[in-house]
């Protein structure tokens, strides 16, 4: 093998980088000063509920790498309550498919178990659950004890999860996921419209989306998109009731719920954006990559359909990750024909009227709580300090797609400037004290009795049924499946081709 000798400049960037390690270990030793001096190594249990040869190294990556950096006496294990490895490659039957663990049991056996884990990592709907069955240690007389400062702790965090807890603290999270509205301010100036603002109901914003609606065909600039790609229309009903925390069946799977004043109000107002051309549909995306074509284009979108990038829809939610693809859009704007970057800002996202303080789209799904029967209580604590402390926080508050949980710590992405509070005013639905995907476990057909409601949408859009019609028809079609599904859990088969192909979406 042939040796090669570093070059100067090789020189200089091993030096930077060897600076850097140990300003980072420098760091990492500043905020662990309450960890023991002893150099006996320990052993601290994680659980996670999903294992395996990608979950694993990924969740050392994220947290226990640099925390073993300044704590080589502290030893990880990762515990999986479930292998997703098992689940990728796992081979089933059409007579005789695999059963699906539950979740939260496996997560309880992990807990519960002969060698049970120290700290568990669990997403915000099983929270509530672990609280009621005193699976978890409460953290308030350790933040006390330790002075862990948590003033500036995002309210949407600590609030949601002392919601979850009875108004007890039960675990803490580093990041979060949240969605905000994003406006186009030129075209609420064109129009003479005054934009929205943080907390506004849903019959504002879509009063707002009718006054800035305006121009036909191509030309035409809509008012309001649920998300940044056009929809069939169903879906969108399911994100503007997802606050409202309507369900289509009951949680035993044996009865539809959608023929309701509830339901009915929600198709109603979803089916009317869509009569009155507020809303983009996918044809119109068709038909403006058609005339690009005609035109003599190549018919490549760069944005891939996304109006409000391109200046066509004057609001849309999204979440904060979208904030990185408007940036990328005008950084580049140069390169592109006739294009003009947009000029944005954010508010939160709509709410109801029934609950205005609550969001439909906030995520908390890394909470680290201490299990009861943890036999290394006090690393434990010492980890989740750490991974909640504000010198992790500036650690990661660089990323462009999730947010840290530390107030002091959230800055706009890239220098830009807007309304960063719309991300972290808004609390997250509560966590329910049942397990709402039991039900898709024990009957994975149950996506059949959700299919009529696709066809029946477009119908009340076309006005050949009314909104109360259709509901009324979904739910004698939809309980049918329900009672074919108490023998047939798995489900009918489509013509004798396979099961009905239905992505689920949020309920």
């Amino acid at each position: 093998m042939n040796k090669k000798r570093f070059s100067g400049l090789g020189i200089r960037k091993l030096t930077l980088v060897s600076l850097t390690l140990a300003l980072l270990i420098g760091l990492l030793a500043a905020c662990s000063s309450g960890s023991e001096d002893s150099t006996e190594k320990r052993v601290l249990r994680i659980g996670v509920l999903y294992g395996g040869s990608d979950n694993e190294p990924y969740f050392r990556q994220q947290y226990t790498d640099m925390y073993e950096m300044s704590h080589p006496n502290i030893e990880f294990q990762i515990v999986g309550a479930i292998n997703y490895d098992d689940q990728r490659f796992e081979q089933s039957e059409p007579a005789k498919p695999v059963t699906q663990a539950d979740p939260y049991e496996k997560m309880k056996e992990m807990l519960n178990g002969s060698n049970p884990v120290d700290v568990v990592v669990l997403d915000y709907n099983m929270l509530r659950r672990m609280t009621q069955d005193n699976l978890l240690q409460p953290l308030d007389p350790l933040v006390s004890q330790d002075k862990f400062d948590l003033s500036d702790y995002v309210p949407t965090v600590i609030e949601g999860i002392k919601s979850a807890g009875d108004g007890n603290l039960y675990a803490l999270t580093p990041t979060f996921s949240s969605s905000a509205l994003y406006y186009n301010k030129k075209l609420f100036s064109d129009a003479g419209v005054t934009p929205p603002t943080d907390k506004m109901q849903w019959a504002d914003v879509l009063n707002l989306a009718r006054q800035v609606t305006k121009g036909e065909n191509e030309d035409r600039t809509f008012g309001f998109s649920f998300n940044r790609w056009p929809s069939d229309g169903f879906n969108d009903t399911q994100i503007y009731s997802q606050a409202l925390q309507l369900k289509m069946w009951d949680d035993k799977g044996e009865k539809m719920l959608v023929n309701s004043e509830q339901w009915e109000n929600v198709w109603n107002t979803v089916s009317s954006l869509y009569q009155e051309e507020i809303i983009p549909t996918q044809e119109y995306v068709n038909s403006i990559n058609e005339k690009l074509i005609a035109d003599g284009g190549n018919g490549n979108d760069p944005f891939y359909g996304d109006l409000f990038i391109k200046g066509k829809v004057a609001m849309t939610i999204g979440d904060y990750g979208y904030i990185n693809e408007l940036k990328k859009a005008s950084d580049n704007a140069s390169k592109i024909k006739d294009f003009e970057p947009v000029d944005w800002d954010v508010v939160t996202v709509p709410v109801h009227p029934n609950d205005p303080e609550v969001g439909g789209s906030i995520a908390l799904s890394q909470l680290m709580g201490i299990n009861n029967k943890a036999q290394n209580d006090k690393d434990a604590w010492e980890f989740i300090k750490y991974s909640n402390s504000k010198e992790w926080a500036k650690l990661k508050s660089r990323s462009t797609y999730e947010m840290v949980a530390r107030k002091e710590y959230l800055t706009p992405i890239g220098g830009l400037q807007y309304n960063m509070n719309a991300f972290t005013t808004l609390k997250p639905l509560p966590p329910t004290s049942t397990d709402a995907e039991k039900i898709f476990r024990d009957k994975p057909g149950i996506w059949e009795a959700q299919s009529p409601g696709y066809e029946l949408f477009q119908e009340v859009i076309k006005k050949t049924k009314t909104a109360k019609e259709a509901l009324a028809e979904w739910e004698t079609r939809g309980n049918a499946v329900l009672e074919r599904l108490k023998t047939n859990p798995n489900g009918e088969v489509d013509g004798g081709g396979g099961p009905i192909d239905i992505m689920p979406v949020p309920r």
